[in-house]
């Protein structure tokens, strides 16, 4: 269950997609980019399987968007189609240059700066497999050559600034500066479909003073009124994956009224947030997070961030949402059922003298001859528990052996164990002692992406969490926070809240990613430095 539940959360984050564009022309007077998805292919888990090595980095992953909620005359504004992939993703197209070399970007509130590959990119693998911006190919470059780089939570990129004219939709945006990325390292930028990233952030986390693309639209006058909006489509079965539009709301997208809060610190589109109730009752985010250290001291800050697929926020909380859904660490559980039922099997075949390498295949939980993995593992013998966390995530990445095992998962927790009970029977601990210690490291095993996994039969039980901005309460049913992958039998199901706790001043921080865009519209103003919310169309 462990490797394939890995293979398809990854797969939430990078998706590997080829996507089939159409170009039409709206009679409201606007360019529509439609795009058109194909299904997930199975063949993309080997790529997916490969970024799970990352996926504790994804932890980390932070996106936002800014969004303004006047109305405008369509004439003035600017629609970008997004693509929705498994409601976890969504993409547009741009173009840069003259003539637009096309590109692929994930629209990221969470950076401001835009980058694409460069042409000049020799040594780094992702770039081969992306479209590469060509200098030479046109007429409008104007050579910078600043350098930079930027740390993403899911990857790094580096390279140089130079300018151009960016096309989003119709509108063409001249002189933009931009980073040539001529390294993406890690498998990230490998296994990804889209080919760069446009930051909408703020100027304030802009990596090298850059203007971002918004701020040029607006300074242009590309745009009539500084706003942006976002609407995304979660339904699946609609090739239709949702709506960026640069200068106004469609009405069309939302009913009723929009519920707006003022950006708190510019930056991210970060506004002030209440408490999270769960099925109606608080769970205490003023009070018990005051009580173990200031988390949320009078209220949490939240980010509403179209970059993020799902929902992050205070460890202390989630853990309790978590457990209000039934939700468990995917790795914590195999790691568990592993003690359970062969812990004393282990240790029998240990204190027996059996060859460490030779347990696991003689409990008959991996089928190679055992010659692979444990030397790995023996190389390091964390004394100190609170280390386990990062080094079991290194041990278990660098097994190169090659596993016919029907269950590589518990193959390698088995791994695990006998270094840790070997490490516990040479400090002449007792049985219970020694089981209860394993038990204990068990807790500590990452979960995939800081994920959990749920039973998907108990999705109706779940109770509604709600979360309360500017004095209203935004409800979430079990169906909008949890992620489904598949059908029948075959079904995973994810839960939408994973714990981050980011440090002050930034931080606390609740982020509110596409579960929460998706089931209301956003609205980014940017003149009046707001965002706003309203039930989703």
């Amino acid at each position: 269950m462990g490797n394939r539940f890995n293979s398809v959360a990854s797969t939430f984050f990078i998706s590997s997609l080829f996507f089939s564009l159409a170009f039409s022309a709206s009679d409201d007077g606007l360019l529509r980019i439609g795009l058109k998805k194909l299904k997930f292919d199975q063949n993309n888990r080997l790529a997916a399987r490969l970024e799970s090595k990352e996926s504790e980095k994804l932890r980390a992953s932070i996106r936002k968007y800014n969004f303004r909620g006047k109305y405008s005359e369509f004439g003035d504004t600017d629609i970008v189609a997004l693509k929705n992939y498994m409601d976890a993703q969504y993409f547009g197209e741009i173009g840069i240059g003259t003539p637009p070399q096309k590109f692929t970007v994930i629209f990221d509130t969470g950076s401001s700066n835009l980058w694409v590959p460069s042409s000049k990119c020799y040594f780094s693998i992702p770039c081969f497999f992306h479209s590469k911006y060509k200098s030479s190919q046109s007429s409008t470059y104007r050579k910078n050559g600043k350098s930079a780089a930027i740390q993403y939570g899911t990857g790094a990129i580096s390279g140089f600034f130079s300018e151009d004219n960016i096309k989003v939709g119709h509108l063409v945006v001249k002189n933009q500066e931009f980073i040539e990325a001529t390294r993406e390292p890690g498998v990230t930028f490998l296994v990804a479909k889209f080919d760069g990233i446009l930051g909408l952030g703020f100027k304030e986390i802009s990596v090298g003073n850059a203007t971002p693309v918004w701020y040029n639209m607006v300074k242009q006058g590309l745009v009539k009124e500084p706003v942006f909006s976002f609407w995304l489509n979660r339904n699946l079965k609609d090739e239709e994956g949702g709506e960026l539009i640069f200068g106004g709301v469609d009405p069309n997208h939302y009913i009723g009224r929009h519920t707006y809060v003022p950006v708190s610190q510019k930056g991210y589109w970060q506004f002030d947030m209440g408490d999270v109730l769960i099925d109606g009752e608080e769970s205490g985010t003023y009070y018990f997070c005051d009580s173990i250290g200031g988390y949320c001291n009078g209220g949490c800050s939240a980010i509403a961030d179209s970059g993020t697929s799902l929902f992050a926020g205070p460890t202390t909380v989630v853990a309790m949402i978590n457990h209000a859904i039934g939700a468990a660490g995917v790795v914590s559980q195999e790691c568990k059922a592993v003690v359970e039922q062969y812990g004393q099997a282990i240790m029998a075949l240990l204190m027996a003298e059996t060859q460490p390498k030779k347990v696991c295949s003689q409990v008959g939980l991996c089928t190679f001859d055992g010659t692979h993995g444990v030397r790995y593992l023996c190389l390091i013998l964390v004394l100190d528990t609170s280390l386990f966390s990062a080094g079991i995530a290194s041990v278990v990445d660098e097994r190169d052996g090659k596993s016919s095992g029907s269950n590589d998962a518990m193959c390698s927790v088995c791994e695990m164990a006998v270094v840790w009970m070997q490490n516990q029977l040479r400090q002449n601990q007792t049985q219970d002692r020694i089981l209860n210690y394993v038990n204990e490291l068990c807790e500590r095993l990452p979960s995939p992406m800081g994920q959990s996994a749920v039973d998907c039969a108990s999705i109706s039980s779940m109770p509604t969490v709600s979360f309360t901005i500017g004095g209203e309460v935004f409800d979430l049913s079990p169906n909008e926070y949890i992620l489904k992958v598949g059908e029948g039998a075959a079904a995973q199901c994810i839960s939408g809240f994973t714990g981050i706790d980011i440090p002050p001043p930034r931080g606390p921080l609740w982020i509110l990613g596409d579960m929460f865009m998706g089931r209301y519209h956003t609205v980014f103003d940017f003149g009046e430095e707001r965002v706003g919310f309203a039930e989703a169309v």
